[in-house]
């Protein structure tokens, strides 16, 4: 289980997160949507320590975070990031180091797991994401799309409880955000626990057992339950969010302007 409560984060006078409550039971995936520059990745980054926060308490299994800093919080921190993994947008892929040695980095040197068990566990699953092929090239030599599934790869390397998605495809064309959607897909049909930051509604629409939160000013508002994507209330807010589109009208020159071929002749009485 991870549960936030009453989470406060400012930067000198402007508050970040306001009060925020969240709890992500095991084998869930949590969806936060909204706006740009609302908090959301601010959020992961305090769940997963990058962040420190004024106020509240962050429980990740039998491990509490709080605002104190100090050495308690330290010795939490060093355990809380072995066992929550996050994927940034920008890979962040180690240049030097090929595919498969970027995956075994953090099992060998953190979790000191012998190299030879490293080698094998990194090539499952490298298979798993589909870059198995691509294991001994560099990063450099890798699409955006590639990078990123090399980046979920290493997280899982360290065998998480959870897995932090900081919009993991946004620097991405469409082509590559299918294959890094695909991956995250099959994670969250795997049972693998997430909190995905993510503008893909592709991604929501697919792993429709979910709980999606939107992000707004203030407080988080209570989570939605469990429900098919289309039929998430819509305040002011989150319909602002997702505009309906609008129908365009069509005149006598629209029809005038097609091909010949594709009009149709009506005899009139």
């Amino acid at each position: 289980m991870i549960e936030l409560t009453s989470i406060v984060k400012r930067y000198q006078q402007h508050e970040v997160l306001r009060g925020v409550n969240l709890k992500v039971a095991d084998g869930e995936v949590c969806v936060l949507l909204g706006p740009s520059v609302d908090g959301k990745s601010t959020l992961l980054r305090t769940i997963n320590g990058l962040e420190t926060f004024d106020s509240g308490t962050i429980r990740i299994g039998d491990i509490m975070l709080s605002a104190t800093v100090g050495p308690e919080r330290e010795k939490a921190l060093a355990i809380v990031r072995q066992c929550v993994g996050i994927v940034f947008q920008q890979f962040n892929l180690f240049p030097p180091r090929i595919v498969l040695q970027n995956v075994t980095e953090a099992p060998i040197h953190v979790l000191k797991q012998p190299r030879d068990v490293a080698i094998a566990a990194a090539r499952n699953l490298l298979d798993r994401v589909g870059m198995l092929a691509k294991q001994d090239v560099r990063p450099r030599s890798l699409s955006g799309g590639q990078q990123q599934r090399v980046a979920i790869a290493r997280t899982l390397a360290m065998n998480p409880e959870a897995i932090l998605f900081d919009e993991p495809t946004s620097a991405l064309d469409p082509r590559s955000t299918a294959e890094v959607i695909s991956v995250m897909t099959d994670l969250a049909a795997a049972g693998q626990r997430m909190i995905v930051v993510t503008h893909a509604m592709s991604f929501a629409k697919k792993t429709w057992l979910i709980r999606s939160t939107f992000c707004t000013p203030g407080p988080l508002p209570n989570p939605a339950r469990r429900h098919r994507y289309s039929t998430i209330p819509r305040p002011k807010s989150l319909a602002a969010f997702f505009p309906k589109p609008r129908r365009r009208k069509v005149g006598f020159a629209d029809l005038a302007a097609l091909p010949v071929h594709k009009h149709r002749c009506f005899n009139t009485l």
